[in-house]
């Protein structure tokens, strides 16, 4: 039987188009459901009798629970950071809260773009927040702005995310009393004081993540009404943990340990996790692995640069051994940290040991339970292990039994018979660290004052040996942190190297075994950083004039390391009183400001309008 050429190709192209059809059906549709702030603590489906959370309760028995999954950054900013571009922040240099450095966007796509390439309906509503300069937040979605639920049906197949953020931190500021939770019905952290006001705050939490549980609950009402149930992939997890102070912004448990339920239709079996729906998925889950996962799903390309696991569908990948975490800048507060999960133990390694871990910082500061608990402490109604958190670390190293001590508070790190898991954690992390070009070796001011200098990305800067020895930075770093007077030679000779940045870890080494002779070798380093610890070395050895005057002098000449000045002016104490009425006279902006008026707090200060120069 004969056909004409043109039935032929009618007949092939009917065949293209239907297989098209075909391909386009079968890939998911995927909703994104991100709530703020709030660790797995705060749910019914992961243990907590007091919470209620019936409908991610409910959405649990339909779907997965992941009972391993661990944000990479305890805030906001770094953690969507990471997500929207699938390079861990401190990958970046974006790893400081709020900072939007730049990186090179005509290298780094977000992985919206990528889905938008692939035919996918992009749609965010409505935070963004992703930490990067250079490029507006909103370009990378289609629609932005608004929550259309109606237009999600002709625009299919669609990758929809909505932030709630009816959990978010401010939920648990402002009055306390009059809750719907009780404020006995709830279970207080070993850290926090068991007095009525904290009592407050955990039940005022409770009701703002009863109120974000609603509106999940409404959120997947509208998905069913539309009819696209049978075709959507629906993910709900947290940003981060939260969000009671010591939690948000730390690297413990609290910080980091976050839900994540993945519900995923009949239709869809094949990327089912287990064989039962309900069942809970012990795998590990790494924040990184996220976007990377939602390409595969989604039948994307994932870019070579892209730092995480596929850890869902046929792709699936091998399973991570070790979640990797990291904190930075928090607004006006300086700090450094990193830590290793194996998911029984937690590693921290604390840069900055000579500092608090609970830092007056405004925002955190506006909450009950942080002033209640500051309160306690300064009372003496609060424990010694409950007063500790407002003193100096002292502690380099940090390992917690997260099983038998979910709360974090007893430290293993320099108990015999756990050595060797930390030796293996340390290595771990600093094998990870050099693998992902970590940027936190340098002071942020440091880096960014690097990278301008040289006209590059802080994301460039870090991927050239020449402009960023990293093994020579975690080398100083680790001979710093040791804290051993046998190093102090090696420590004096650091001082004198072309690199600023082993000259501050050098600083660094002096300060922590108190070596004033470092101080004055330091004292007039090209390095802002490298001075502002040899004056604050100086001025804890009784040469206040010397060491208050130059940090004084830096601040009044407009220091690009004036948010750390600041931040020793705090951490040095009473010291720092004499220099409130030169600070009145400088005008400083944004957090530097915040910094200013934390010391005036501290010192009961208050605030006369500085002339702009």
């Amino acid at each position: 039987m004969k056909h004409s050429l043109a039935f032929l190709l009618t007949l092939l192209a009917h065949i293209f188009i239907t297989s098209a059809l075909t391909q386009e059906a079968e890939r998911p549709n995927i909703l994104w459901l991100v709530s703020e702030d709030n660790s797995v603590d705060w749910l019914g489906c992961y243990g907590n009798e007091n919470a209620k959370t019936p409908h991610l309760d409910k959405l649990a028995r339909e779907g997965f629970r992941y009972t391993k999954a661990y944000a990479n950054a305890p805030v906001c900013a770094p953690s969507r950071s990471t997500w929207i571009t699938g390079i861990h922040s401190i990958s970046m240099g974006t790893h400081p809260m709020r900072s939007r450095h730049l990186i090179p966007h005509d290298d780094i796509q977000y992985y919206p773009d990528l889905l938008r390439k692939n035919g996918y309906f992009t749609a965010n509503f409505k935070k963004t927040d992703y930490n990067i300069g250079g490029r507006a937040d909103k370009t990378c979605w289609d629609n932005p702005d608004t929550l259309d639920w109606q237009s999600l049906t002709s625009n299919q197949p669609f990758f929809q995310v909505i932030n709630f953020g009816s959990s978010h931190e401010s939920k648990a500021q402002g009055d306390v009393n009059n809750t719907l939770h009780d404020t006995q019905d709830t279970q207080l952290r070993a850290y926090h004081p068991d007095i009525e006001a904290i009592r407050k705050n955990y039940a005022k939490y409770h009701d703002a993540v009863s109120k974000m549980d609603s509106d999940i609950g409404e959120a997947l009402k509208n998905l069913e009404a539309q009819g696209l149930s049978e075709n959507t992939i629906v993910i709900y997890n947290s940003d981060h943990g939260g969000v009671l102070p010591r939690s948000k912004r730390f690297l413990y448990r609290s910080g980091i340990h976050c839900p994540l339920i993945i519900r995923i239709p009949e239709s869809y079996k094949e990327f089912w996790p287990s064989q039962n729906l309900g069942d809970t998925i012990d795998r590990m889950v790494s924040f990184i692995d996220m976007p990377q996962t939602w390409l595969t799903i989604a039948q994307t390309e994932v870019p070579q640069h892209m730092q995480g696991t596929n850890f869902l569908g046929k792709d699936t990948q091998n399973q991570r051994s070790l979640h990797f975490a990291y904190r930075g800048r928090m607004d006006e507060r300086n700090e450094n940290a990193r830590s290793v999960c194996d998911g029984r133990f937690l590693y921290i390694r604390n840069y900055m040991p000579y500092v608090p871990w609970m830092q007056r910082l405004q925002y955190l500061w506006k909450m009950e339970a942080t002033r209640a608990w500051e309160h306690a402490v300064t009372t003496g109604q609060a424990t010694e292990q409950q007063s500790r958190y407002f003193e100096p670390k002292t502690w380099t190293v940090e390992l917690y039994d997260l099983q038998k001590d979910p709360d974090n508070i007893n430290n293993l790190a320099e108990k015999t018979e756990y050595s060797e898991t930390v030796t293996s954690m340390r290595k771990a992390l600093h094998d990870w660290q050099l693998q992902i070009h970590d940027s936190g070796l340098l002071p942020e001011s440091e880096m960014v004052k690097r990278a301008t200098d040289n006209d590059i990305t802080i994301y460039e800067l870090v991927r050239d040996p020449n402009l960023y020895n990293l093994p020579d930075l975690l080398a100083a770093a680790d001979l710093a942190l040791e804290n051993d007077p046998i190093n102090l030679p090696l420590l004096r000779d650091l001082l004198k190297n072309d690199d600023s940045g082993l000259r501050y870890w050098g600083i660094i080494g002096a300060f922590l075994l108190n070596d004033k002779k470092s101080g004055y070798i330091a004292i007039d380093d090209e390095s802002h950083e490298v001075q502002a610890i040899a004056a604050w070395l100086l001025i804890r050895n009784s040469d206040k004039e010397v060491g208050l005057n130059r940090i004084t002098s830096l601040l009044k000449g407009g220091s690009y390391a004036s948010l750390k000045l600041l931040n020793i002016l705090d951490w040095m104490g009473d010291e720092a009183q004499s220099v409130m009425p030169t600070l009145q006279t400088i005008p400083f902006e944004n957090y530097e400001e915040r910094m200013f008026s934390n010391l005036a707090h501290k010192f009961q200060t208050p605030r006369i309008q500085a002339k702009q120069n």
